[in-house]
């Protein structure tokens, strides 16, 4: 049984505001290529923890190697950007959303530029609360899994800074470094959200 720490009277912070929280949404979003991620929370003894994963390295993904949360592209067959989150984790990572937690709500649309071709990428988190213990079984897709502590993520003393380079240009971009994973880009904008919401 959880305990009345700071970080369970977050989650009751989340799961309010949640509740009432308006996300942006891309009004034009039916009409280009849509994502869907799980931001999956889980309550451990007297403490909450994030699921995220590395993806695995392959050759044209441009988001290969990089920390994500499960998820992935909108199939003809999905009805909701819910139910592609949901069914990419269950893929990603062998966890049944629908019997092992709920949706707390969703944040904000997030809009990736193209890697190839003209046409962006509407991006939808969804957030989940676990109700049950997991066990993930990875696929071919994900290198690695790995819970990381609500603690670590509010803590502004593990926020650091990166430098990325395109061609000429460099830019200077904010990032959490948990051991030799780099937090940066579309995941760090959903956590930002989330966590500003406690």
């Amino acid at each position: 049984m959880i305990v009345n720490t700071a970080e369970a009277l977050a989650l009751q912070h989340i799961v309010e505001r949640l509740d009432k929280f308006k996300p942006r949404q891309r009004w034009w979003r039916r009409w280009v290529k849509r994502s869907a991620v799980a931001i999956i929370i889980r309550e451990l003894n007297d403490h909450l923890e994030i699921l995220m994963i590395k993806r695995a390295d392959r050759e044209g993904d441009p988001w290969s190697g990089h920390m994500a949360f499960p998820g992935g592209r909108m199939d003809r067959g999905d009805i909701t950007g819910l139910r592609t989150a949901m069914r990419e984790t269950e893929e990603e990572t062998g966890i049944y959303l629908d019997k092992a937690g709920h949706c707390i709500g969703r944040l904000s649309d997030i809009v990736s530029r193209p890697h190839s071709g003209r046409q962006p990428m509407v991006v939808t988190p969804y957030v989940f609360r676990l109700h049950t213990v997991v066990s993930i079984e990875a696929n071919h897709e994900v290198a690695e899994a790995v819970w990381i502590p609500m603690s670590y993520l509010m803590d502004p003393v593990q926020r650091e800074t990166m430098e990325l380079k395109r061609g000429r240009f460099a830019m200077t971009l904010p990032c959490y470094n948990y051991g030799k994973r780099r937090i940066w880009g579309m995941s760090l904008r959903m956590l930002d959200e989330l966590l500003s919401l406690v």
